[in-house]
């Protein structure tokens, strides 16, 4: 199939061009929203003990810390390693919601 090129071609929607990625958990999450949720959860400080990267050990922000880790893959590997565990870490500590109908009389 060609696409016809030129100003008058639409891009077609993400949907259509990806199958999409329902096994991965941190599709369609951006960096900085992983970081910002570590910092808040954590604190730099505790995110420097966890992750001990200067980005998050001297002068910790948010943009030095992006700068980094989109330039090493094996430092946003951890990140990333570790937001998924802070999230099973919430799921686990939140108590269990049960939908069940309430009892009869």
């Amino acid at each position: 199939m060609v696409l016809p090129a030129g100003p008058s071609a639409t891009p077609a929607p993400e949907s259509a061009m990806a199958p999409g990625q329902p096994g991965n958990p941190l599709h369609g999450v951006k960096l900085e929203a992983v970081v910002t949720a570590l910092a808040a959860h954590y604190g730099w400080e505790g995110l420097g003990q966890r992750i001990n990267i200067r980005c998050f050990t001297s002068e910790p922000s948010v943009a030095s810390s992006l700068k980094f880790l989109r330039k090493t893959p094996w430092a946003r590997e951890k990140v990333e390693s570790l937001y998924l565990f802070m999230l099973r870490e919430i799921r686990r500590s939140s108590p269990t919601a049960h939908n069940f109908p309430p009892p009869k009389p």
